[in-house]
């Protein structure tokens, strides 16, 4: 295994601001996980703006014990990526990195591989879908979360490539592969927060929650509209107490979207549906709240219901603080916890396709309905059995034992299956796979060097101007041209928009002294008084000091 691996991060730097999304979360512990567990002595971040070193290895190592070298850099820099045979990224688009390394490089130089977060929008299935048309190979790969991911895009690339094929005719062109590795959690670290009796007598004093009490957990976003309609949580316990005859408590970590409109709009569903059961809501985004909860709870449940949600870490973090879970027969869900042994799998109920779900798709895709109004639409017409979901919390309510097998038994399922060190184990073993395939790949020539439709803007739009600058062009210093010009340039605030792709004021100096001169009369003269590596941003230099006047070319 190649020792070095290079990440394309866009933003740089790495944390968390407020109202995280989950994919946020889950990329920066799986940029810290393949920094500590990957095996990697060196890993390139790779991202749009420029981030030092240090700062990138004091997000990656928070414990300060640094198990590689860090080094930040540009994307348009790809002599790590084609270093380590790899480029990753913790977005599922490949499409546009597909294009740079062709650009810079070549098809076969390094892998390319991404993952997804989510489906459900179609704009980001209209991103995935774009490696049909850009130059992705065979050796790259998507990663997909679970196996019902996996299936739909399948299905959608099957569909997409079929599409092309019936519209432009050949056959189907290469597609990346779809590859199941799950996300992952720090199972040591959500164990220790769990296993404090200390903080569990506290926070169920607190909460004034009795000793025989059975205390239920939710944890993740509060939004009804893309993450789960809560009526079926509130019912369903509401049930359970009265069929097990056991006093529940409900609390859901969380943070509201909307703040409090939401906040209100649950606390309503909560009064009509769970009239007899204690309520409440804590700040999720306080990872010492999330941590109490953990170590309190007696049950996880999340009945989720949204098509925005693809694997769904919370029950993982739940199994690895030994609460058994009550959650939907959904997506990752069915494939994280297993039914009746880490907990219960609680069925669900699609709508039928057809003209409903035409109809939604097409409103969306005309701006008619917001991709929340689209999927929060979608959940509201997706049932989770509310009669199941009660017998399996009651079930669970009625024993002590039965919550402490299943308990022990989600430790050991993450422990074998979602630790992290398990994880990127599988994310090393793919890189390792797609090595071969691509040195063994035929070296095709490419007719197309960059994205027709995103191209030079200079070629695309070349028949705009009179002239494009070439470097036969004669050059002269117009009359009355001097110091003093460039001494005006520096105090206009105008003249020094966009510089990061013009020469320096000294170099431009010496641009402009060599064509007054008669040392250069062209274009290739005025250039070979710069550093080859300089000449360029000298060529745009000498456009921008012919549109301030400096110089004609006439």
């Amino acid at each position: 295994m190649a020792s070095r691996l290079a990440i394309y991060h866009p933003p740089g730097r790495l944390g968390l601001g407020q109202n995280p999304f989950g994919k946020d979360v889950a990329n920066l512990q799986l940029y810290r996980a393949l920094a500590n567990y990957g095996g990697f002595e060196h890993i390139d971040f790779l991202s749009n703006t420029a981030v030092d070193s240090e700062t990138l290895a004091q997000g990656l190592f928070p414990d300060g014990a640094r198990r590689a070298s860090v080094a930040g850099g540009n994307v348009l820099s790809v002599e790590g990526a084609v270093a380590g045979g790899a480029l990753f990224r913790g977005q599922p688009d490949l499409a546009e990195i597909a294009w740079i390394r062709r650009r810079l490089a070549n098809d076969r130089a390094y892998s390319l591989v991404g993952l997804i977060h989510t489906i459900a929008p179609p704009a980001m299935r209209d991103i995935i879908g774009q490696a049909l048309i850009a130059p992705v190979q065979e050796w790259d790969a998507v990663i997909c979360t679970s196996p019902s991911v996996r299936d739909a895009m399948v299905r959608m690339f099957d569909e997409l490539g079929d599409y092309l094929g019936e519209r432009y005719g050949g056959a189907l062109r290469p597609r990346p592969r779809l590859p199941v590795i799950p996300l992952g959690v720090n199972a040591a670290e959500i164990r220790e927060k769990a296993d404090r009796p200390g903080a569990r007598a506290r926070v169920r004093a607190d909460l004034g929650i009795e000793k025989d009490e059975v205390l239920i957990v939710w944890v993740g976003r509060l939004s009804f509209f893309e993450k789960a309609f809560p009526q079926p949580m509130f019912r369903a316990v509401e049930e359970a107490a009265r069929m097990s005859g056991v006093k529940l408590h409900f609390v859901l970590g969380g943070w509201f979207p909307n703040g409090d409109i939401d906040r209100g709009r649950y606390e309503q569903a909560a009064r009509a549906y769970a009239p007899n059961v204690q309520i409440d809501f804590q700040d999720g985004n306080d990872p010492e709240v999330v941590a109490d909860l953990w170590a309190a709870g007696d049950i996880f449940i999340s009945l989720v219901d949204n098509i925005q949600e693809t694997f769904g870490i919370t029950p993982v973090e739940a199994m690895a603080a030994g609460l058994p879970a009550v959650v939907s027969d959904w997506d990752g869900y069915r494939s994280t916890v297993r039914h009746g042994i880490e907990g219960f799998l609680i069925p669900t109920l699609g709508g039928p396709p057809g003209p409903f779900g035409e109809a939604l798709a097409s409103r969306h895709g005309l701006g008619m309905l917001t991709y929340q109004a689209y999927v929060g639409t979608v959940a509201q017409h997706t049932a989770v059995n509310v009669g199941k979901a009660a017998e399996a919390i009651a079930e669970l309510a009625r024993s002590p034992d039965l919550r402490r097998k299943m308990g022990q038994a989600g430790r050991n399922r993450v422990r074998d299956a979602f630790d992290w060190p398990v994880v990127t184990r599988q994310i090393s073993g793919l890189l390792r796979e797609l090595a071969p395939v691509r040195e063994q790949a035929a070296a095709e020539p490419a007719r197309h060097r960059i994205n027709p439709v995103r191209g030079d803007p200079y070629a695309d739009f070349a028949g705009f101007a009179t002239h494009a600058l070439d470097v036969e062009l004669p050059l002269r210093v117009r009359p009355g041209v001097g110091e003093a010009d460039l001494q005006r340039v520096a105090q206009v605030e105008l003249d020094s928009a966009f510089n990061g792709w013009r020469c320096t004021p000294e170099e431009t100096a010496q641009l402009l002294a060599r064509i007054a001169s008669g040392e250069a009369s062209t274009v290739r003269t005025a250039l070979l008084g710069l550093p080859m590596d300089r000449r360029r941003v000298g060529q745009m230099t000498l456009v921008w000091m012919a549109k301030l006047g400096l110089i004609d070319w006439l």
